[in-house]
């Protein structure tokens, strides 16, 4: 694979360190977290709002981001061009499709209006000690998009081929559709350029830190959801298939749905938890033959199991804005639902 051109620019990212913190029974806490500004509080509610018209710095340079803009961008250990349109931000993703630039920053302004109304948008599942040991860990992170108090959690996993993470696509818009349905989303930012297994790492880490400070962050864990498109979907999925302790996390409940965008990933287990499933019917990285071969066996053992395949897409289409596609993170989001209703409890429809 080719890495996308990343021309030198330099941005200067300031750390605000703050001393209180959701624990994780691990001793204190020393997150990258955003304060607040009275200036930023007092600002006209769409004056700092990014728009496609603007240019990467204004991601990596915003207020709202300080601390953790860096990772809110697919690449680790590259130097961005600040002067970079936002129209383009799509030529930083080389593995997917069907960017769009209004889907991207709309996302965006939705944490930074979360950050104006101050609620917290990120939080470092690993502690101080596990970073210093780990440098690593430094590039990890899960941005919180806020539901109703209370209310069931999804984690998603973005894409990337295990060389980026691409939440920018195939994370954030995807958490501010579940989060509009009422459910608390998280966007997991985990190690790139490491293969599956550490990623995977990461995913169970995050699954255990929102399990051990659900209270803390208003969520329930009944019925929690994962999700993944393409290396995210592999990671979703072998949670689901063998649980968190088999990734190093604690010995959590199953999730109550997987939800796997586009990707390759066959292993299975004799209990899957209740599945949706989505392909492009061009695509040549995760050709549907090899998704539907899992269908296959999740059917044959009795898993609940919905498949949608979209004539005339390739791969990482992310929420299929402007194509055949659109809609399916409302679809799976019911298929969620149901599950959830089936469980018996009262979190099926929430809104």
């Amino acid at each position: 694979m080719t890495h996308p051109t990343l021309l030198p620019g330099h941005v200067a990212l300031s750390l605000l360190l703050a001393s209180a913190d959701v624990e994780a029974g691990e001793g204190p806490r020393i997150p990258r977290t955003t304060v607040v500004s009275p200036m930023l509080q007092e600002r006209d509610r769409h004056a700092d709002h990014l728009t496609p018209d603007g240019r990467l710095g204004d991601i990596l340079e915003h207020p709202a981001f300080t601390g953790f803009a860096r990772l809110i961008l697919p690449w680790d250990g590259k130097t961005y061009d600040s002067a970079m349109p936002l129209r383009q931000i799509g030529s930083l993703l080389p593995y997917h499709s069907h960017v769009d630039p209004v889907v991207v920053t709309r996302a965006l302004n939705r944490m930074i209006d979360d950050v104006r109304a101050g609620r917290r948008v990120f939080y470092d599942f690993y502690d101080a000690a596990a970073r210093r040991a780990d440098p690593e860990k430094e590039n990890t992170g899960l941005f919180f998009f806020h539901g109703r108090p209370g209310a069931p959690f999804a984690i998603v996993a973005p894409g990337g081929g295990f060389s980026y993470v691409g939440s920018v696509h195939e994370g954030f818009p995807y958490a501010q559709d579940i989060s509009a349905a009422g459910y608390n989303a998280f966007v997991l930012r985990y190690r790139a350029g490491h293969g599956g297994r550490m990623a995977t790492e990461d995913l169970a880490a995050a699954l255990t830190y929102v399990f051990r400070n659900a209270g803390a962050l208003g969520v329930s864990t009944e019925g929690y959801s994962l999700w993944g498109s393409s290396a995210g979907a592999r990671m979703a999925a072998s949670i689901g298939s063998h649980g968190a302790a088999s990734f190093g996390g604690d010995d959590l409940p199953r999730p109550s749905t997987v939800v796997m965008a586009y990707t390759g990933h066959s292993d299975h287990s004799s209990e899957e938890p209740p599945t949706f499933v989505v392909v492009g019917g061009r695509d040549g990285i995760a050709p549907p033959s090899s998704m539907e071969r899992r269908v296959a066996a999740l059917q044959r053992a009795r898993t609940p199991v919905e498949y949608r395949r979209y004539e005339g897409l390739g791969h990482g289409f992310g929420t299929g804005a402007g194509t055949r596609a659109e809609g399916w993170i409302a679809e799976a989001v019911r298929f969620w639902q149901a599950q959830l209703a089936g469980r018996g409890g009262a979190a099926g429809d929430i809104r």
